[in-house]
């Protein structure tokens, strides 16, 4: 893992919360999005069209979620070198945001963190290795 200086988040897509997954499922398969990953009977669809991925979430958010994985490429892959979370934790602490939800700095591997920007939308910073 690197700790270079720029801000780089990682694997980006949008994760939506829907009020009923297989009609959310469909609707996004006409627009050309096929299912990646995920577990419809747990509630939750990965789905992506060319560069873009969607999830699908019901019941799991409040609001609609941006959502970045450190560690990820775009099809889900181990990057060799990527910056923590808790590196990116400590920087964003450092220029005066506070998670609302904070990784546990004392830990490694998989760790989430959470922000919220100034009109109120929830960011997920989700590192899976």
């Amino acid at each position: 893992m690197t700790t270079t200086h720029a801000m780089t988040l990682g694997n980006f897509s949008v994760s939506l919360a829907v009020k009923d997954i297989e009609a959310s499922r469909a609707f996004y398969q006409k627009l050309g999005f096929q299912v990646f990953a995920g577990d419809q009977a747990q509630n939750w669809l990965i789905l992506r069209n060319g560069d873009a991925t969607i999830g699908l979430f019901q019941g799991m958010f409040e609001r609609n979620t941006l959502t970045f994985n450190p560690g990820w490429d775009a099809s889900c892959n181990t990057l060799p070198e990527f910056t923590d979370v808790r590196e990116l934790q400590r920087r964003l602490k450092a220029a005066g945001i506070e998670p609302v939800t904070a990784a546990d700095e004392s830990t490694k591997g998989p760790a989430f963190l959470m922000v919220i920007d100034p009109d109120g939308n929830p960011i997920l910073i989700d590192q899976h290795v």
